[in-house]
């Protein structure tokens, strides 16, 4: 055996040690963070596309397709990962960078742009400064809340955070105070954080945690209702104490049980099953739309309610999980209502139903992306009536918007209803438009 060989052995070796290790409970913080940064991909722009022209091929070549275009907004932005609106001004968005700043720009002048926060947040793998929810009543309180990995005493949380500025105020001269630590979550591993914060037509928060990273769920998060991670939590923050951020709501799911016994679900928990919730938002007839992110096959669009459970880690979409287990437990698990392939792209990122004037073939539509191929689509919902997962898994009609050069890592929505694509590549803000 040559040297060289050995040499490659005995790495491959260590690698496959030092992951197998951190797959463990003893496995340590710095060996988890090891074996996501060594197995964590480079992402670039999706080859021979750019954000002129939409191409539609592969699956999309024989799918109905809506044709718009992507008008640029605003620009210069570094790793961009959500765009909201500032209630009550319609001319101001707030942008969220992974690395921590919080950016204000005004729609009318996006050149003209300040810095909202500037947090210290961690920034391996999936982490960062992920999630911005403002309260349903900013204009009385000034409140608005954040959702954050950092570091804490040598652990990875996720903390959402509640800030706030006089009310009335104008966030371009604002300055905000936290508050308070609404919620503070342990991230076992760099990935799945998800992030997303979103309020409900019940003013209640809802706050999607992914199952705690690295592959596989190799602590069964996504089916142990005693943690947190893996699940859509609902709490109300406006029933928070000096001791803790938020109240149970009283009709959550679990409510009222011992959560203290071991074992005992959460009573944060509205739903469970999730991998990696990456954006939902709730459609205008108040059902909460979820894209959770696949790992080896599939990526779905679900629509998911109290008490249900989304399936990860027993299925992936409705598919078995692993693949080559040929049966595995459906009872109570939610199908999803679209779901698709690596023939068309590998991490959903999850957008808004449509409600603008620009685009009227979008009208009434959810239109999501691909983080990775770069495809558009928008989405035929099934009836508020319909029967959750009843024959109905990855068969919803969807229509193609096209394949884009860009690396949408959200969208977002103006006051009107219109629909904002968030590039984290190259940076900058696209409104969808009608082709021309």
């Amino acid at each position: 055996m040559s040297r060289l060989r050995k040499i490659l052995l005995v790495l491959l070796a260590v690698v496959v040690a030092v992951v197998l290790f951190a797959l463990t409970p003893f496995g340590g913080q710095a060996l988890r963070r090891l074996a996501v940064d060594v197995f964590t991909p480079e992402y670039h722009p999706p080859a021979g596309a750019d954000d002129k022209v939409a191409i539609f091929d592969g699956l999309d070549a024989d799918r109905p397709r809506i044709e718009v275009g992507l008008a640029p907004v605003a620009e210069g932005f570094t790793g961009p990962v959500a765009a909201i609106a500032v209630p009550g001004d319609r001319g101001l968005m707030v942008v969220l960078e992974k690395s921590g700043k919080a950016w204000w720009f005004d729609w009318a002048q996006p050149e003209t742009r300040g810095v909202l926060l500037d947090l210290p947040v961690l920034v391996a793998g999936e982490q960062g400064l992920l999630g911005l929810a403002f309260h349903p009543d900013f204009a009385a309180n000034g409140r608005f809340f954040v959702n954050a990995t950092v570091a804490a005493d040598g652990r990875d949380v996720t903390r959402v955070l509640r800030f706030a500025v006089p009310p009335g105020s104008d966030l371009r001269s604002a300055k905000p105070t936290l508050e308070q630590t609404v919620l503070e979550v342990d991230q076992p591993y760099q990935n799945h954080n998800a992030g997303d914060l979103a309020f409900g037509p019940d003013g209640m928060l809802y706050v999607g945690l992914g199952d705690g990273g690295f592959k596989d769920d190799p602590h069964g998060d996504g089916q142990n209702r005693a943690t947190l991670l893996g699940s859509m939590l609902r709490i109300d923050v406006d029933g928070a104490t000096a001791e803790r951020g938020y109240a149970i709501p009283a009709d959550n799911p679990f409510a009222g049980r011992p959560s203290a016994a071991e074992g005992e679900p959460r009573p944060e928990i509205w739903a469970w099953g999730l991998r990696n919730p990456w954006r939902y938002a709730f459609a205008p007839d108040g059902r909460l739309i979820v894209a959770d992110v696949g790992q080896d096959l599939y990526e779905e669009v679900t629509i998911i309610g109290a008490g249900q459970n989304g399936g990860w880690n027993v299925r992936e979409a409705e598919h078995c999980f692993p693949a080559d287990v040929s049966d595995c437990p459906s009872e109570g698990m939610v199908d999803p209502i679209y779901s698709y392939g690596r023939r068309d792209g590998q991490s959903i990122t999850g957008g808004f139903v449509y409600t603008g004037e620009r685009v009227p073939a979008l009208a009434g539509r959810y239109v999501f992306g691909d983080f990775i191929s770069g495809r558009l689509w928008a989405l035929d919902l099934p009836s508020a009536d319909a029967a959750p997962g009843q024959g109905s898994a990855g068969r919803g009609t969807v229509h193609s918007l096209g394949r884009w050069g860009i690396l949408v890592s959200s969208f977002g929505t103006t006051p009107e209803g219109e629909l904002l694509a968030v590039d984290f590549g190259s940076g900058t803000l696209y409104q969808l438009v009608a082709a021309r």
